[in-house]
């Protein structure tokens, strides 16, 4: 019989894993308008290819890999805590950084956008953010989005989905406890191998595919009038989140084999020096649709997805296990980073455009200047009375 305790000595190398995916984050935001065609908040920049593929390979994996690593938490802390204690919790952690975020970040950025790029007559916060980021105003005349009315989630839709994602998980665990009586505790699972993790790649390609041939990437929908979904990436996330369930329940971030991971990292190392050489931009990757560049594309960014995530973990895990003081303090505050980065980022894209720096010129100079500032910034903000409990 097998039963899962948790193991506080795992919990250096798995922040120093936040940390390295919090700076990607930012890295990632950073490149926005000199790389991707993604929509931003900033336009008109210079743009580089190199760019463009830095965000294709970022996108691949590791919000996936934030979705496992948040996972891995939920279980013992809701044992610990008990459920209503729990979700209470979370409420607090993420709920109120989601609604406080959609009423200020979010309605901020979008006022710059609506004042700089599209081409309307000024208009006062006050009278945009009830008028048209609201939307109790009527459309305006060739309103050109990406949504009506301007109200988003913005970046804190990863926030929003965790959570719905943390609720989805307490009611089936809720529900399955009287079949876990009745059973007993069951045994252990093993790890998964070589060829788990190739049946997993070929699952998540397909189920990636079949989606995309309704809701290509970039795609963002409703759903309840509340959730800001991107659809083209649900079966990561989603199988990601339950790996990292299952992963505490059964030890596996412990108990997996390391020789495994290593090798995957290198056919994920493979796969992006791969996808340099070709370019996002290459006429065999597609968005989504029923034709062969959506089909490569879905496999190609499962097997990244799988390899990177996969070799990271266990990269981190054997060779970055560190507790220094100066890492808990930047693990402690990367979640307010999160938070907070976009707004500095933008502001600092603003201040760059029209200074004639080049494409990875602006990029670089907006990662040195926002990602100090983040982190100090969430540093600081954290320290006040009651944001603890909330970043």
């Amino acid at each position: 019989m097998y039963t899962s305790t948790p193991r506080l000595r795992r919990l250096a190398w798995l922040d120093n894993l936040r940390i390295a995916l919090t700076v990607l984050v930012v890295v990632h935001h950073a490149a926005q308008p000199y790389g991707p065609a993604d929509w931003w908040y900033v336009e008109g920049q210079p743009r580089a290819g190199a760019l463009a593929t830095l965000s294709a390979v970022d996108g691949s994996f590791f919000m996936s890999l934030f979705f496992f690593v948040s996972a891995v938490l939920i279980p013992g802390s809701c044992e610990r805590h008990g459920t209503r204690r729990f979700l209470r919790g979370r409420f607090v952690r993420l709920g109120i950084p989601v609604v406080v975020g959609a009423l200020t970040i979010v309605p901020g950025l979008m006022y710059a956008y609506f004042t700089h790029y599209r081409g309307y007559p000024p208009m006062p916060f006050p009278r945009y953010f009830t008028d048209v980021y609201l939307g109790m105003g009527e459309e305006p005349a060739g309103w050109s989005g990406p949504s009506w009315p301007d109200l988003q989630f913005g970046h804190l839709w990863f926030v929003q989905n965790l959570l719905a994602c943390t609720v989805v998980y307490v009611v089936l665990r809720r529900l399955g406890r009287p079949l876990r009586v009745r059973r007993g505790p069951g045994r252990a699972v093993a790890p998964p191998g070589h060829r788990a993790l190739v049946a997993l790649t070929v699952l998540l390609a397909g189920a990636t595919f079949l989606v995309r041939l309704r809701y290509p990437l970039d795609a963002w929908v409703p759903v309840l009038d509340f959730l800001q979904v991107e659809p083209a990436r649900v079966p990561q996330y989603a199988a990601f989140f339950a790996l990292g369930v299952v992963a505490d329940r059964q030890d596996w971030l412990e108990r997996f084999d390391a020789r495994v991971g290593l090798v995957w990292l290198a056919v994920g190392a493979a796969g992006v020096a791969l996808l340099f050489l070709a370019g996002a931009d290459s006429r065999w990757f597609g968005p989504g649709g029923a034709d062969v560049p959506s089909a490569v594309w879905a496999v190609c960014e499962s097997a990244l997805c799988v390899s990177l995530c996969v070799g990271l973990l266990a990269l981190f895990r054997e060779f970055v296990r560190g507790g220094a003081r100066w890492s808990r303090e930047l693990a402690a505050s990367s979640y307010g980073v999160y938070i907070i980065h976009v707004p500095l980022v933008v502001a600092v894209q603003y201040a760059l455009a029209g200074r004639g720096l080049s494409a990875a010129g602006s990029w670089c100079a907006a990662v040195a200047l926002a990602l100090p500032s983040a982190f100090l910034l969430a540093a600081g903000l954290r320290r006040l009375p009651g944001l603890r409990r909330v970043l």
